[in-house]
């Protein structure tokens, strides 16, 4: 099943249960559940939006997004890990204020709409779980909130319903909601450096750099630039210089780079004693790759 796919069986089964859990809360009396389903509303109003943008970077380019749009599902990742960054922040408050102010538990109703909250949140953990997109990663850290989240609930209402240690539901939520919040921020940063266009994680210039070396018609490459679409798809950009341009050398140097992972390379010729209009070129022959060159013979 496509990613785009199993984030709307994991929107859908959380829409569903978030009302299967305010009928509860409203039956119960319970406020801690009638807070959680709303929690859960706002999961899958971000999951949603998540499956929305994940259908969108799967259009072809055009001429108003030639590169594709990838990096819809980057948005889908920052925007659904940002309100989890948030929900986590108002449920360590709330929680901290639950452990000055403890109150009594219905234990059977809660039991009960875990162990359902469980089942659904596991089977829709399942769903997204194998997904290599940042916004399905994003998307599973939901679902994976509040399978932690029902798997406390059930385990504190029993031992609350034999100890009447009210104060351990707080405990147990801060415990859940930092774990997320640490998972949720480092996937935030991820997402964010896709869109700085940060050198991906994994690679180098230098390293890319190095492996052109072998390249013997090559007399060096410069102006190297390296970024990523949406953390899957790998681009790069450069200038070739060499007196002997051809078909069979820009064959050499796309299978070069593609053993450092990158998936599209642009590149560009100049003569040996052409210069550079890039000023940021000034020095990068010498240093990144002549000095190596002219050493290695």
């Amino acid at each position: 099943m496509t990613s785009d796919k199993n984030i709307l069986v994991a929107f859908l089964l959380n829409a569903l249960f978030a009302i299967v859990e305010l009928i509860g809360g409203v039956l119960t009396g319970s406020v801690a559940i009638f807070s959680d389903a709303i929690h859960d509303l706002g999961d899958a109003v971000a999951i949603g939006i998540a499956y929305v943008l994940e259908r969108k970077s799967k259009q072809e380019p055009d001429d108003t997004y030639s590169y594709g749009y990838q990096r819809y599902s980057i948005l889908g990742s920052i925007i659904t890990t940002v309100i989890l960054l948030v929900g986590s922040s108002l449920v360590i408050y709330h929680a901290i204020e639950r452990l000055w102010h403890p109150v009594p538990i219905q234990y059977n109703g809660m039991i009960l709409l875990a162990i359902m909250g469980l089942s659904v949140n596991v089977i829709a953990s399942m769903k997204t779980r194998k997904g290599d997109s940042l916004n399905q990663k994003a998307v599973n850290l939901h679902m994976l909130e509040d399978v932690l989240g029902w798997g406390i609930v059930l385990i504190g209402a029993l031992i609350m319903r034999v100890t009447h240690f009210y104060w351990l539901d707080a405990v147990m939520s801060i415990g859940v909601s930092v774990f997320i919040f640490c998972n949720a921020y480092r996937n935030f940063v991820q997402s964010l450096d896709i869109f700085l266009e940060k050198v991906p994680t994994g690679l180098s210039i230098s390293d890319v750099t190095a492996c052109l070396k072998e390249i013997k018609a090559l007399d060096s490459v410069h102006h190297v630039h390296i970024w990523s679409l949406d953390g899957q798809h790998h681009y790069a950009t450069l200038h070739a210089v060499t007196d002997s341009p051809s078909i069979a050398l820009k064959e050499a140097i796309r299978k070069q780079v593609a053993k450092q992972g990158i998936s599209h390379v642009t590149i560009e010729f100049e003569g040996s004693s052409e210069d550079c209009v890039q000023k940021v070129c000034a020095t990068d022959r010498e240093e990144l790759f002549l000095a190596g060159h002219h050493h290695a013979h």
